[in-house]
This record gives C-alpha cells, structure tokens and sequence, in this order.
C-alpha cells in the first residue's frame, strides 16, 4: 500500500481504531443483552465506517498504483485494470 502514506495514512489509522471501538461497543452490547435494533444500529453504523475506509483505500489505489501502472506502462496488457475491476466487484459485493 505504497499510495497511502503521511496525514493520509494516519487518518485511515485513527478511523480504524475507532472501528475497533465501536466493534468492541458492539460486544459489550451483545454480554449485555442490549435490545436487538439497538445492537443492529450499530452494525451498521461499523459497516458504514468500513465502507468509508475501503473507499479512501481505493482511491489512493486508483490515483497512485494504477495510475503509475498505466502511466509508466510497466503493465502493457493492462492487468492493473483487470485486478482493479476484481477488487471493486469484491468491495461493492
């Protein structure tokens, strides 16, 4: 992941740990018994904030690897694109 680096990869980081809080949240809330669409709530609160992760992962990806992949054409058949295509089917999946 060479295309994250500086203020950009310690704002992935913080949001990360944050995940990890809610997360853990979220296993207090089941020990707890907490009301079904209260633990729900949260799931997808944890979700929306990996999706976000997952989003700003790809777009460093686009603007930096595939980029430098299609613009140095150290990738002459376009494999970049291929596996750019694979990794955004298994994110929107």
């Amino acid at each position: 992941m060479h295309s994250l680096n500086g203020e950009g990869k310690k704002k992935l980081l913080t949001r990360l740990a944050r995940i990890e809080g809610q997360v853990g949240g979220l296993r207090r809330m089941i020990e707890n018994d907490r009301y079904c669409v209260d633990v729900l709530t949260q799931v997808s609160a944890a979700r929306s904030a990996l999706k976000k992760v997952g989003l700003k992962v790809l777009d460093g990806h686009v603007k930096g690897c595939v980029r430098t992949a299609l613009e140095t054409e150290n990738d002459p058949d376009h494999d970049i694109i291929e596996e750019l295509l694979t990794v955004i089917e298994k994110f929107t999946d």
